[in-house]
């Protein structure tokens, strides 16, 4: 069996691409998890229900990117074949409330991670990923694709942009196989509740339940190119199944602003976005991204890859599943009462 070490596996991206490699019955899964006092595992739990003969092929190890040692430690343990290195503060507008954190984990976590597979790439051969952003590209004029000039505007960005081109380095410094995704932004119903889309489908659903009256929201102009996670963690997975390993950019190809993205899911539930949403400061940064929109053609090209679910049906899908979520909700505020 192929042996995958993925870091950030409770997160959104870890999750899926779990369940991807589970789902092939030549692999055997190690996921990093950080110590806590609190279990954050809502994402993985169910995977024990949907992917047969998970037992003995999942496991999950305590480890932390801020944390050579215990990096070094979970690879001579572990040995994995593949690494893909998802673990991250992903949320660019608390970036600029906690830029050295990020950059901690971010920039120096990737960082530690590339010297503990450098060291047992010595022993064994490792092939690694790095989850690179769109977000890199900043101001940079649209479309953006691999030739692009980066143009970082935020401290998530930055940090990226570093953990970015030391994973370039070490692959042309010591021939390590390691790739970078750079992918755009992807969503789904495994999407955390801080970030806009899935406070807008939450948001919609609570209002559609009576659970909610208003949502708060920043800048509705800004423009992404958004698509399914579940899309992205396969070019993750094709990527490392290459003959040599190179960078590529993950997107849809296409750009919707966050206005199209309320008046989608509102509508989906007879709901007028115009009606219950207010815009907020706070939720602004303080440098904008104002349009990214990406060129996956050699993606297309060089991997076979492309995305399979379409801007309407994410928003549906993310819909549907937060309206059933608003629905237990509101019957468990009556059970209580009662």
């Amino acid at each position: 069996m192929k042996r995958a070490l993925i870091t950030g596996v409770t997160g959104q991206d870890g999750s899926y691409l779990a369940e991807f490699l589970l789902g092939k019955s030549d692999y055997e899964v190690h996921g990093l998890v950080r110590r806590s006092s609190s279990i954050n595992r809502q994402r993985i739990d169910p995977l024990f229900g949907r992917v047969p003969d998970i037992r003995g092929r999942f496991h999950l190890h305590y480890a932390d990117l801020a944390d050579a040692s215990s990096l070094s430690m979970l690879m001579e343990q572990v040995r994995p074949d593949e690494v893909y290195n998802l673990g991250a503060q992903s949320h660019v507008r608390v970036s600029f409330d906690q830029p050295l954190y990020t950059a901690d984990v971010v920039g120096l976590g990737t960082l530690r991670l590339l010297e503990a597979v450098r060291q047992l790439n010595r022993s064994q051969p490792v092939k690694f990923y790095q989850a690179s952003s769109s977000e890199m590209y900043g101001s940079a004029p649209p479309p953006q694709g691999p030739a692009t000039p980066f143009h970082p505007r935020s401290p998530y960005a930055c940090a990226k942009l570093y953990a970015h081109w030391q994973t370039v380095n070490y692959r042309e410094a010591y021939g390590l196989f390691a790739c970078s995704g750079i992918l755009f932004n992807h969503e789904s119903p495994r999407r955390g509740e801080s970030f806009v889309t899935r406070k807008i489908t939450l948001g919609a659903a609570r209002i559609k339940e009576g659970l909610q009256r208003k949502l708060v929201l920043g800048n509705l102009d800004a423009k992404r190119d958004w698509g399914f996670a579940g899309d992205y963690v396969r070019a993750m997975w094709l990527m490392l199944q290459q003959d040599r390993p190179d960078d590529y950019v993950v997107a849809t190809g296409e750009t919707h602003s966050v206005r199209e993205f309320l008046e989608i899911a509102f509508s989906q539930l007879g709901l007028d976005y115009r009606d219950f949403v207010e815009f907020d400061t706070r939720y602004t940064r303080p440098s904008e991204v104002d349009v990214l929109l990406g060129d996956a053609t050699k993606a297309h090209k060089e991997l076979g890859w492309k995305a399979e679910v379409d801007f309407p049906g994410l928003v549906k899908m993310m819909v549907e599943h937060d309206l059933e979520l608003a629905k237990r909700e509101k019957f468990a505020q009556g059970y209580r009462a009662d």
